[in-house]
């Protein structure tokens, strides 16, 4: 955009000043296309503005007086901050501070760092971070370190390189052959601890519903949740380091165990969340998946016949799941450099993909488990989070059906289950997979006592 000094408003407005009382709109767009200013740009109508009933044009004109990069503004964006209304201008002053570059500046930094809007201190952070060789500056940022914002104690940690990760393995496209391609039956617990740190790319997995299946029976839902906890702790030191871990759950109802009673809803993805956040995952999104509402059990028949407020009950046609990252300092594209130009050409995503975080997918009903992924699903969330020969995972692997999926697409599955008849069932399920044919890795059925000693012989 070409810039417009004050001579060229004036023309446009055919006025001698700004149009105060002009449309809000067209102020604003004049001040969003004001571009670079020259050196010699008279700010004095600028500063006028700074009264002006919209937010927005106060925006606009803070962030215009901030290209002059003038010391004498410094007494106007401490005035702002201290006496707007609009929690967007203040933050647009704290900026405009940062952005002198000027060490006269740091003293009132300095007093932003108190601030109670979060925003201001990040802007003034930014600001000092230009002069954090000078200790002062370095002792007063680190000792934000600590703040109640966890996106203020991420830029200390980071700026100051104070987090505790360090990479067993730079090279992430890496895993432990002794894994790849195996079923390993038995608890997953005990498996676990047998894996190495970093081991898996991927995990995918949709946990046993609490005491909705025979396979699943707890003595309280809080024993359910510690379950839960300590294999997801586990998931989380074998994953590396800024990799997805995907989990598909849904709020589970318990019957009523009489007419006298009430049926208990237990909402389970919105409990372990706080879990998997404490034990060091970053929540990225929520994907839900659709069912046709035929699949779904119908709750409605009480209600279509009475259509009694209070008394609605929607059928459940849907699930969560819940995408997370293992919490690192470094950004998606170091993952991605990780690995060969060629690697990353094959695994690209082409053609239609899901747009949305709606994933419209029929389920997918098995003659062993009741319970099984539909291997469209599988499909999308290998392709979306994982690339050609990575590791995946399913910790509680039920037919198979990931482990089918991970072969078709040129991963390696590592899976666990418990129960003999699901294994049976995820050898027919992985024998219909051609893929890996020839791929010195076949799949391998073993017990933890023959995993181990597999681990022992690598």
């Amino acid at each position: 955009m070409v810039s417009l000094g004050m001579q060229k408003i004036k023309e446009e407005f055919n006025l001698t000043d700004f149009p105060i009382n002009s449309n809000n709109g067209d102020l604003f767009k004049l001040l969003n296309k004001l571009g670079r200013l020259p050196n010699n740009f008279d700010e004095k109508p600028l500063l006028k503005l700074l009264d002006h009933q919209s937010d927005k044009v106060r925006y606009m004109v803070v962030k215009n007086l901030a290209k002059l990069s003038k010391l004498e503004l410094l007494g106007t964006y401490v005035n702002i901050i201290n006496n707007d209304e609009s929690s967007t201008v203040k933050r647009e002053a704290a900026s405009a501070i940062g952005r002198l570059r000027n060490p006269n500046a740091k003293t009132i930094m300095f007093n932003l760092l108190n601030n109670n809007d979060p925003e201001i201190v990040l802007q003034s952070m930014r600001g000092l971070l230009v002069f954090k060789q000078d200790e002062d500056v370095k002792t007063k940022l680190l000792k934000l370190k600590d703040h109640p914002n966890e996106i203020i104690q991420q830029v200390v940690k980071k700026e100051f390189k104070l987090t505790n990760h360090v990479s067993k393995d730079l090279n992430h496209t890496k895993s432990p052959d002794f894994m790849k391609n195996i079923v390993v039956r038995g608890d997953v617990r005990n498996t676990l601890k047998l894996v190495p740190d970093e081991s898996i790319h991927l995990t995918f997995t949709s946990p046993p519903y609490y005491n909705a299946r025979d396979y699943s029976i707890y003595r309280s839902y809080q024993e359910y949740l510690n379950f839960l906890e300590e294999v997801f702790k586990e998931v989380h030191r074998i994953t590396k380091e800024g990799r997805f871990f995907l989990l598909n759950t849904s709020p589970i109802i318990i019957p009523r165990v009489g007419r006298q009673y009430s049926s208990k809803r237990y909402p389970i993805p919105y409990d372990i969340h706080p879990i998997l956040i404490k034990m060091g995952w970053e929540f990225i999104d929520d994907l839900v998946w659709v069912k046709p509402e035929a699949s779904a059990k119908n709750r409605n028949a009480g209600f279509l016949q009475h259509r009694k407020p209070l008394g609605y009950k929607p059928n459940a046609c849907s699930e969560c799941v819940m995408v997370y990252r293992k919490k690192t300092d470094k950004l998606i594209d170091w993952n991605i450099k990780q690995y060969d130009k060629k690697i990353v050409e094959e695994s690209k995503i082409n053609g239609d993909y899901e747009s949305s975080n709606i994933w419209k997918i029929d389920p997918t009903f098995d003659k062993t488990h009741s319970a099984v992924f539909p291997i469209e699903l599988c499909n999308k969330v290998i392709k979306f989070y994982s690339f050609k020969g990575d590791l995946v995972f399913d910790p509680f692997a039920g037919s198979g059906t990931f482990g089918k999926s991970a072969m078709n697409l040129n991963r390696y599955f590592f899976l666990t289950e418990q129960k003999n008849i699901y294994v049976e069932r995820i050898k027919e399920n992985i024998s219909q997979s051609k893929i890996f044919s020839n791929n010195k890795f076949k799949p391998s059925f073993l017990n933890i006592k023959e995993f181990e000693k597999v681990i022992k012989n690598d």
